[in-house]
């Protein structure tokens, strides 16, 4: 039986790669490659940290002052810099607009990383695009913590087992996997796209159209 929900994250499926994104950082900025991931994700710290900020039980300001004396570099918007790079990727957003259309119920399952000085939602109304949106720092709960991922079923008023789960992250897809929702690990539009298609059992490709609107 197709799957009628369709569950995803924001950042990194819903816009473009923030992997790329942390690498023009680092170009603009004049770092070597993988700064921030030493500086970042290899430092348990920073790890805490972020955990934190995604709880919200920390602020961006804590964790750009943290973040900048790691790099040895200024703090100020610090994150928003980093990911300055990253916009919302039109084909994924289409793909979530075509199966509210479908009449599938649509739910955001999203770690923030509070919401100023930089919002990673801003010009996206997250809470008309969905029929439930989990955004971290609002709940005090972060993936892969099951609590959070259970907190949003009961929000869309659906079983796991109706599910589909998108997310750029592995460590994200096993608890949601325990909970009976299908997953897919996001690497491209393309393949999120058809592997939906495949799961929910609608279409959500595009549909082709002409190259030029006809001249009347």
């Amino acid at each position: 039986m197709p799957r009628t929900c369709l569950i995803v994250d924001f950042g990194g499926v819903l816009t473009t790669s923030l992997d790329d994104a942390v690498r023009g950082f680092e170009a603009r900025e004049g770092l070597p490659e993988g700064a921030v991931e030493h500086g970042w994700y290899r430092n348990p710290a920073m790890v805490a940290l972020t955990h934190d900020l995604e709880r919200g039980r920390a602020t961006q300001s804590d964790w750009n002052l943290r973040m900048g004396r790691a790099l040895g570099i200024d703090s100020t918007d610090l994150l928003g810099r980093i990911f300055a790079d990253s916009r919302l990727d039109d084909s994924m957003v289409a793909v979530l607009a075509r199966a509210r259309a479908c009449g599938l119920k649509t739910g955001l399952l999203s770690n923030s990383m509070g919401l100023a000085p930089w919002n990673m939602y801003r010009g996206f109304d997250i809470d008309t695009a969905f029929d439930a949106a989990f955004v971290s720092g609002r709940h005090g709960l972060r993936k892969p913590d099951p609590a959070a991922y259970r907190l949003l079923l009961t929000m869309l008023e659906v079983p796991g087992g109706d599910c589909v789960f998108v997310d750029d992250n592995a460590e994200n897809l096993p608890p949601a996997e325990a909970l009976g929702m299908a997953t897919v690990l996001h690497r491209s539009a393309e393949h999120s796209t058809t592997r939906l298609g495949e799961l929910l059992g609608v279409a959500l490709a595009p549909e082709p159209g002409p190259a030029f609107a006809p001249v009347l």
